[in-house]
């Protein structure tokens, strides 16, 4: 399949379960002073999900043109671009981690047929600011994710915040197997060796972030 062949399979499918297809936003933030560039597919949702409600609902999916700078000098390998186009779908205060998992694994195993033995996931661990994800670990158990393929990792690779400040949360990845050889006995998802290609995250925003740096 093309990407304009998986984009449409995404837009259906998320069509089917209730969402809203939106436009893309403009690359150049409108009213958003926190970034140059529209990084990610949030940041045109802040309000939404801040609570301003959506004209088309409580259910959204896109696809959003972003444009990133911050690991430019990774461009080249098999997982960095600069500009591309983010898949998306929102829940604006109706589903959450739940559902959210049942979607991930349902489109990439029976929509693109993605043997699940190729696929990984990675977790927040927990910190100070919030406990470990032991909920979402359990989703993926109960959607048929072996325990020995759950992972987790602090903020670094497990939390998402789109700017200084704003909404936030931990989020859990889904890794592809490439078949590449492990670097070492410790090869997992967060190594970046090549082996483990990330190719979709959930983010549960059930945090923010205020100008003090304090997460609440």
């Amino acid at each position: 399949m093309n990407a304009i062949e998986i984009r449409n399979k995404f837009l259906n499918f998320f069509r089917k379960n209730g969402h809203s297809i939106i436009p893309s936003s403009p690359l150049i933030p409108e009213n958003d002073p926190s970034v140059l560039f529209t990084t990610a597919g949030m940041h045109p949702l802040v309000p939404y999900l801040l609570g301003e409600e959506h004209p088309e609902g409580i259910r959204l999916a896109d696809y959003q043109k972003c444009l990133r700078t911050v690991d430019i000098d990774e461009v080249g390998d098999n997982r960095h671009l600069t500009f591309f186009e983010m898949l998306g779908n929102w829940s604006l205060g109706d589903y959450f981690k739940k559902e959210s998992i049942k979607y991930s694994m349902e489109f990439l195993t029976k929509e693109l047929n993605i043997p699940i033995e190729k696929l990984s996931v990675t977790c927040f661990k927990g910190d100070e600011d919030a406990p470990r994800d032991e909920e979402t670990a359990k989703l993926w158990e109960e959607n048929g994710m072996p325990k020995e393929r759950i992972y987790y990792f602090g903020k670094e690779d497990n939390w998402w915040i789109a700017g200084e400040t704003g909404p936030c949360g931990p989020d859990t990845e889904i890794f592809y197997d490439t078949g590449k050889n492990p670097c070492s006995d410790n090869c997992n998802p967060s190594c970046g060796c090549g082996k483990y290609v990330e190719i979709w995250n959930n983010v549960f925003m059930e945090y923010y972030k205020n100008s003090d740096r304090k997460i609440y």
